[in-house]
């Protein structure tokens, strides 16, 4: 299996190594984006379950302690909330302030994401254009050969510079299945963070009725 591996990585030409580059930083997006989604998730989530009574207590100099030591996102939008409120904003100002805290965490859960898309696009284009120059190079090669060996000539040098094509077509399909799953736990991330403020606006809203 090895062999095989190395073998076809070394038939690909140096066109291998650029597709190789654009999977490592693929790779080390992925990583690093699901470890942040579900570090983030589970530190909204843990806060929620404390702000959540706090807020339905009415214990809002609590909750304001809460977001002061908390660092998850759930707890700067609620900041902004509590900031507007203190400063006797009615409820429709207090949503406006939680849209904008937001739209301040909401780069946290999308940043880097967007890359996995152009890196599987990178990888299938540089395994087209590798195999493009390979085909150029065969072709060139049997112009020059002996009839009775440019069959098999060809036919060798098209198997050679397709592994390039092959090869980014592997790196790509993986990275845009990881973009999509990143993309819907964004998503589910931000619908939290939504529901919960809709949540604090309609508390907060009853209240002041």
């Amino acid at each position: 299996m090895y062999d095989t591996v190395v073998g076809f990585f070394q038939s690909g030409g140096w066109f291998m190594y650029p597709i190789v580059l654009v999977l490592a930083l693929g790779v080390a997006i992925i990583i690093e984006r699901t470890v942040f989604l579900f570090r983030a998730k589970q530190e909204n989530q843990k806060f929620w379950m404390s702000a959540s009574g706090a807020i339905e207590r009415g214990l809002l100099a609590e909750l304001a302690k809460m977001c002061t030591r908390s660092n998850a996102a759930i707890a700067h939008v609620m900041q902004c909330g509590l900031r507007r409120l203190e400063r006797q904003g009615n409820e429709q100002q207090i949503a406006s302030a939680l849209d904008e805290g937001l739209m301040d965490v909401l780069p946290r859960f999308e940043k880097r994401t967007p890359y996995l898309a152009t890196f599987a696009n990178m990888a299938t284009l540089l395994g087209l254009l590798g195999t493009i120059i390979g085909l150029i190079q065969a072709f060139t090669a049997v112009a020059h050969a002996d009839p009775s060996q440019k069959a098999d000539l060809l036919s060798s040098s098209i198997s050679v510079a397709m592994n390039t094509t092959a090869f980014g077509l592997m790196v790509a399909i993986p990275m845009l299945l990881a973009h999509s799953w990143l993309q819907a736990r964004t998503t589910e991330t931000v619908d939290a963070l939504e529901t919960a403020a809709v949540k604090f606006v309609n508390h907060i809203g009853s209240r002041q009725a």
